[in-house]
């Protein structure tokens, strides 16, 4: 995987964007900057899974990467205070 240093900027910004927004509507969790990029970039691997699992389509552009990231790091951080409080 050969990455130009311009996408790797936005695909390290928009994980750090998502994993901020997750950590805002999931009252609790901040993780600082690099725990919100990789908060952020785990989200989206888990919203590639689910989502199209339950049938949702998110459209194309940094917008919908940020909004299918958001997705994926809320569950993601749901998730954690599940295993937290268990």
């Amino acid at each position: 995987m050969d990455m130009e240093p311009q996408g790797l900027l936005i695909f390290l910004l928009i994980g750090a964007i998502a994993g901020w927004l997750a950590g805002v509507i999931i009252k609790g969790y901040g993780f600082g900057l690099i725990g919100n990029i990789i908060v952020g970039i785990v989200g989206a691997f888990v919203a590639g899974l689910v989502l199209p699992m339950i049938g949702v389509a998110i459209g194309g552009g940094i917008p919908g990467a940020i909004i299918h990231a958001t997705i994926g790091a809320v569950i993601l951080l749901f998730l954690i205070g599940l295993v937290r409080r268990g």
